[in-house]
């Protein structure tokens, strides 16, 4: 009996280790990766968006970071947010035909931002990082893959640049990625109701129709007022004779 109690004793704590090794590896695999926020916008606006990049290293700081634009996506004006402890450089590009900007025609776009911290610094282990930048007006396309690069102080170098696969796995590197949606048209002024049409042209008629009347009577009794005195005027040369 003590025996078999042993052997089942063995046996769960085998099946205890099993799960346990199984969910330190969905752990392990299952890591964060650059992300642009918010993911979603809409085509032709312009808006506020940060790169947020966390530290995947037990013993190395991210100091630096760099982002590449997407080339079949330009955008006409791209303006970085200062971060304490970190340079920002901005590299740009020729553009054929030229993406149009508040009326002007820009030849040049940007095409990489590179963040790059100051010595000693850096995203440490177990924190992240966001790198706000402005953008706009967004293209006429439906999203925008932006390939990252996240050099380590231990000089590794995370590729974050695979492109996503509809309908299929999340790649194990993906691309921060940018989804745009066509911009809604505004709505149409409302048509006014035809029963505020006839309530309207009815009190209009209502009161035009009672000015009417009023109008008649007013000039009525002006009337009968200049006949009473034309009679007294007539009377009074009789008596006087």
């Amino acid at each position: 009996m003590i025996r078999h109690r042993r052997i089942a004793a063995a046996a769960a704590a085998l099946a205890l280790g099993t799960v346990g090794t199984a969910v330190l590896g969905f752990a392990g695999s299952a890591s964060a990766h650059v992300t642009v926020n918010p993911q979603e916008a809409a085509q032709g606006s312009y808006g506020r968006f940060a790169f947020r990049v966390p530290n995947e290293s037990d013993t190395a700081s991210t100091v630096k970071v760099e982002v590449v634009l997407p080339e079949n996506a330009p955008v006409g004006s791209v303006s970085t947010m200062p971060v304490p402890g970190w340079t920002a450089t901005v590299e740009r590009r020729k553009v054929d035909p030229p993406v149009e900007v508040h009326g002007s025609q820009l030849s040049e776009v940007v095409s990489k931002l590179t963040w790059t911290a100051a010595a000693g610094g850096g995203v440490k282990p177990g924190e992240f990082q966001e790198f706000p930048v402005s953008m706009g007006p967004l293209p006429q396309t439906g999203q925008m893959v932006f390939k990252a690069l996240q050099t380590y102080s231990d000089g590794n170098v995370q590729r974050w640049i695979e492109e996503p696969n509809p309908g299929g796995e999340e790649p194990e590197s993906p691309a921060p990625v940018l989804a745009l949606a066509a911009a809604t048209p505004p709505a149409a002024p409302a048509a006014p109701d035809a029963d505020d049409d006839d309530e309207v042209s009815s009190d209009d008629t209502g009161l035009a129709t009672g000015l009417g009347v009023a109008g008649l009577v007013a000039g009525l009794a002006g009337l009968g007022l200049g006949g009473a005195a034309f009679a007294r005027t007539r009377r009074g040369p009789a008596r006087d004779a």
